[in-house]
């Protein structure tokens, strides 16, 4: 599994997040995607086309259905148009 690296901006505050069970930090400003990738989550779904193909958003920009994940209390949700907030709780959709 490959972790993103944060290269830059890694001094802003930092808030934290469960992605399935597991707390993970971010970085305040951070998008859903950006949080759980930088924070090892590793992917975000598997392709319906191939049961082993790991998942972690394509366009980047809402438009695909790459980085649908569940919060807690707001259902489904587009990992890369949604910032991170403190205290959310995030599984794969």
């Amino acid at each position: 599994m490959v972790k993103l690296q944060r290269l830059r901006d890694a001094d802003r505050p930092r808030l934290t997040l469960i992605f399935e069970g597991t707390p993970l930090t971010a970085c305040q400003g951070d998008t859903l995607m950006t949080a759980l990738l930088a924070g090892g989550a590793g992917h975000l779904r598997r392709s319906e086309f191939d049961a082993e193909g790991k998942r972690a958003g394509f366009c980047l920009m809402g438009a695909c259905q790459d980085c649908w994940v569940v919060v807690e209390g707001r259902g489904r949700v587009r990992s890369c148009a949604t910032l991170a907030e403190d205290g959310m709780v995030v599984r794969r959709g």
